[in-house]
């Protein structure tokens, strides 16, 4: 999924040691609020959407994934439970999946049923909707065609059989299947939900049935702030501790440290200098995000239609630097996919299918392929500008690829573009950019979460690189009954896009933060649902 918290834990800030100490000295075990039922939680982006159909970002995820649920809800190490489903059949083919779900209700009273998984797939499938996450159904039966609009809505591979009964047909077996059904993407909507509130739906907290564990109130679709309520309408709502969750949006590291100095907010990211000098602080923490951040090229653009320049541009930049400026342990990186999603016979993947001849900092040869662009291009220099968010620390990234880039490729001239989350999503899908940079965080635990993004029809490939002998790799890989050949097709496909530097990677995402000791139960995962907040709670 597009990862929201870009360059949170960014850029180095000057805090004085006196302010650095104080969070050592700071005693208050409980939770910020005095309250043992209320937590208090920083987010660094806006919502853009609460429309699960709609939604591709990690931010409005984190939100669907603790007020919605769906068959499965993922446990510690990405362990899948039972949810909404309390009973699973397979078929010896693998292709047709039985879910038996308990009864639940929605946050408005009214009950949940299988109709309300078949009306939202085919909503999401239905191309009327437009949702960019539509691929992920694919091996669901018809749901590519009637993404493309060569089948019926009504024709996709899902079906209720009474109320508490759904049924799905597969064309073919999917590995990860399961690991889906855990994502906010394939929970139900309430078909009277989405017709009541029509274009509105999903754009602020009222205009919204909800049925996890909690509800979300006062977000009116544009401000930074708002709670998560216990939903006592929740099936399980007796595991639920806390009453209420506060949401504030921070995008500026050292406002958000102070706030949790002052006691006003339970967790926050930590910035390069306070990764350094709190790494023995109570309450210090490491998460990776199973994210890897790096730059799409506008191949709309000739410039960037030229493999050289894009290997000039990646090998031009230095990663270590560029990670050390923006604090965690974020490591510099050679694939798109990111590390620690996927252990394959023994070993990392993104290992396995790194390039370092690309993503290694090297200006010399970098210049080499510069100059060499210059001449394909038939040019003396060009000029691009570098689009990212407009926190402090995407604009201490975006100014550092600057003076990186034009330090080391004379005749480049490079500019910067820093806008809100939301307006640079919608200018990354729009194409309304030069080079942009880009997170993504995996949405399930395997490769297929990342490479299946830059297939040439993807809704995520802003940039439009294309090869065809990388489309037939990724395509073949999700046909093929031979466990190894789709593994092999797997490798040799991110091979082909960092071979050409389709994208560059600039570095795997692993944010330090400070978490109230105190705060407890909080399930957290890399890969898809971060945050469950679902059993969490504030110990005495």
């Amino acid at each position: 999924m597009k990862f929201t918290k870009v360059f949170a834990a960014g850029a180095t800030l000057l805090v004085s040691a006196s302010v650095l100490a104080a969070c050592g000295s700071n005693s208050n075990s409980g939770s910020s609020s005095g309250s043992k039922k209320i937590i208090n939680w920083e987010e660094s982006a806006e919502i853009p959407t609460m429309d699960l159909s709609k939604a591709t970002d990690i931010t409005s995820f984190n939100q669907l994934g603790n007020v919605e649920e769906g068959l499965y809800r993922l446990g510690k190490n990405n362990k899948v439970e039972n949810a909404l489903a309390t009973d699973t059949k397979v078929s010896k083919d693998g292709k047709t999946w039985t879910f038996t779900l308990r009864d639940s209700k929605w946050s408005d009273g009214s009950k949940l049923t299988a109709k309300d998984f078949v009306y939202s797939w085919r909503r999401t499938v239905n191309p009327k909707t437009a949702s960019q996450y539509a691929y992920l159904f694919e091996g669901i039966h018809n749901a590519t065609k009637i993404s493309n609009g060569k089948a019926p809505v009504n024709s996709l591979g899902v079906k209720a059989e009474g109320d508490n009964k759904l049924v799905v047909t597969l064309d073919k077996r999917i590995p990860y299947f399961k690991l889906l059904m855990g994502f906010p993407l394939f929970y139900p909507q309430s078909q009277k939900a989405v017709e009541k509130y029509g274009s509105k739906y999903g754009t602020a907290s009222k205009y919204m049935v909800y049925n996890g564990p909690f509800v979300q109130t006062g977000w009116t679709g544009s401000n930074l702030s708002w709670k998560l309520k216990k939903n006592n309408n929740y099936w399980d709502k007796k595991a639920v501790k806390l009453d209420t969750i506060n949401y504030s949006v921070q995008k500026t590291p050292s406002t958000a440290y102070n706030l949790y100095q002052s006691n006003k907010i339970d967790a926050v990211v930590l910035d390069a200098q306070q990764t350094k000098q709190l790494k023995n602080n109570s309450g210090y923490t490491l998460r990776d995000t199973a994210a890897t951040f790096y730059l799409q090229y506008n191949q709309k653009r000739k410039i960037f239609q030229n493999e050289n320049l894009r290997k000039a541009i990646s090998m031009s930049i230095n990663r270590k630097a560029l990670g050390n400026a923006l604090g965690g342990s974020n490591t510099p990186a050679t694939s798109l996919t990111a590390k620690g999603v996927v252990n394959h016979d023994g070993k990392d993947w993104a290992s396995v299918v790194g390039n370092k001849e690309y993503t290694q900092y090297n200006p010399s040869e970098a210049k080499k392929l510069f100059n060499k662009a210059l001449k394909e291009l038939g040019v003396k220099s060009v000029s691009f500008s570098i689009l990212s968010d407009d926190t402090d620390p995407g604009k201490k990234t975006t100014e550092t690829l600057q003076s990186q880039i034009e330090e080391n490729l004379k005749g480049a001239k490079v500019s910067v573009a820093n806008v809100p989350f939301k307006t640079r999503l919608s200018r990354s899908v729009a194409g309304n950019f030069d080079i942009v940079v880009s997170g993504w965080s995996a949405d399930f635990a395997d490769p297929i979460s990342f490479v299946d993004l830059f297939t040439s029809k993807n809704a995520q490939n802003n940039g439009k690189w294309s090869n065809s002998q990388y489309d037939k790799l990724i395509a073949d890989s999700k046909t093929t009954a031979d466990t190894n050949k789709r593994w092999d097709d797997l490798q040799k496909a991110e091979q082909i896009l960092l071979n050409e530097q389709g994208i560059s990677p600039l570095y795997y995402k692993t944010e330090a933060w400070l978490v109230r000791p105190s705060i407890k139960g909080i399930v957290y995962n890399g890969a898809g649902l971060n945050y469950n907040f679902k059993n969490a709670y504030v110990a005495n």
